[in-house]
């Protein structure tokens, strides 16, 4: 999956894991958690950044990354930078993440989130990065998944993982949003 290679940059990357995490959000603990996340996002990109109130060469003013994650909702399309091309090829790179991790079986997924959420639960936060790329693999083995481009199923397996813990313990998403962003930013084999 070429594309896989726009999630280099952290901005894309946060983009593509929060609209992993927002499909989907039937938990209202869990949404709570994912629209505060957003928000902080939010708040975040708005202090990094200055509008100087310059047109840009294509007429329109600069969206700030702020501005493009304001409203974000669950099922709510977003406009982030790079154009409206940009942001549904995002949106394409997180719903084929999705996709294929449908195709896990879920005990297999169910049994890796509560191993996890036990592990990650008695570590420290140092060490959760760790705890997932194992979890991952272990996942990966009972799900036989070898058939499956392994950069794909690799990233939808930990995207996966992640989200669950996060619903069923949504008070850990902040943190884990940040584990997620270190965990796509990995370099995988190609």
């Amino acid at each position: 999956m070429d594309d896989l290679t726009k999630l280099a940059s952290e901005q894309n990357a946060a983009l593509v894991v929060l609209s992993f995490l927002q499909a989907d959000c039937i938990d209202v603990q869990y949404n709570k958690a994912v629209c505060s996340l957003g928000s902080e996002l939010r708040k975040t990109w708005s202090s990094c950044e200055e509008d100087d109130g310059v047109i840009e060469s294509d007429g329109y003013l600069p969206i700030s990354n702020a501005d493009l994650i304001a409203g974000m909702e669950p099922g709510v399309e977003h406009y982030w930078p790079g154009g409206e091309g940009e942001v549904r090829n995002l949106q394409e790179i997180a719903a084929r993440l999705r996709e294929i991790a449908a195709q896990f079986h879920q005990n297999v997924v169910d049994e890796a989130a509560q191993n996890l959420r036990r592990n990650i639960l008695s570590s420290p936060s140092e060490q959760w990065l760790d705890l997932l790329k194992s979890e991952v693999q272990r996942a990966m083995m009972m799900a036989g998944l070898d058939q499956m481009p392994q950069e794909r199923a690799i990233l939808a397996l930990g995207l996966t993982l992640m989200k669950q813990v996060c619903v069923l313990s949504p008070q850990l998403l902040q943190d884990l949003f940040n584990t997620a962003l270190r965990y796509v930013s990995l370099p995988r084999a190609r």
